[in-house]
């Protein structure tokens, strides 16, 4: 485990300084879906600081039974409203906001706790029927309805492009969400900040990289394929 760690954090480092940003500006979500509970202990145990799960009730099982661990949990999965309540009270970051209606179910579950709930818009910036995420040209209107909610930071966006096995096709829908966000950070509205772009898997996160990821989600590359 360490050594693939170790080898991923190699890559990002070489991806980044080849296009002339700081490694530190890439950070690295090791993700954990399916795995167990001693699995992800090992991650953290090799240096893994941020962990990101598809389900909550998986979760909660992990993050209750890591609890002593210093680390930080992210959902990147696809959210139900009904599951918003729970996922404010484990989650520090939650990648996957595609609607205003699971925007204002999270605003209101978060203001029953007092908190800021740190979020994403998810695109789906390749238009695929099957996947989540606000299309491209329906953001800007989400954006703008999600800066009224005061329990709620938007801090970027959150691709998942078409299924490539060549990175370099992949490569312009990351270019086409970077684009998106530099647009919409003109706009300078409350509550939203916009720096973040998630990004990247282990198949293409160095294209990813190059294009303006901030936060790279990999699962295979540190933990093996998934049974």
């Amino acid at each position: 485990m360490k050594t693939r760690l170790q080898a991923v954090k190699n890559r990002i480092e070489e991806a980044a300084k080849a296009c002339g940003r700081n490694p530190e500006s890439v950070r690295l979500i090791a993700v954990s879906k399916t795995m167990g509970t001693n699995r992800v202990r090992e991650a953290i145990e090799a240096g893994v600081t941020i962990l990101g799960e598809n389900y909550v009730q998986e979760a909660r099982t992990k993050i209750n039974d890591l609890s002593a661990y210093p680390v930080s949990w992210h959902f990147i999965g696809h959210l139900q409203s009904n599951k918003a309540k729970y996922a404010v009270r484990l989650f520090d970051l939650i990648h996957s906001v595609d609607s205003l209606k699971l925007a204002r179910e999270l605003n209101k579950q978060a203001q029953k706790i007092n908190k800021i709930q740190e979020i994403l818009i998810q695109v789906n910036i390749g238009e695929e029927p099957a996947k989540s995420g606000a299309l491209a040209q329906d953001t800007e209107k989400l954006l703008q309805d999600v800066s009224d909610l005061e329990n709620l930071a938007l801090k970027g966006l959150m691709t998942m492009p078409p299924f490539f096995n060549n990175p370099e096709k992949v490569r312009p829908f990351f270019a086409a969400l970077r684009e998106l966000r530099d647009r919409l950070k003109q706009q300078c509205l409350a509550h939203v900040t916009l720096n973040e772009l998630s990004m990247g898997m282990t198949g293409d996160f160095e294209a990813a990289i190059q294009e303006g990821a901030t936060l790279v989600r990999i699962g295979t590359a540190i933990f093996g394929v998934r049974k």
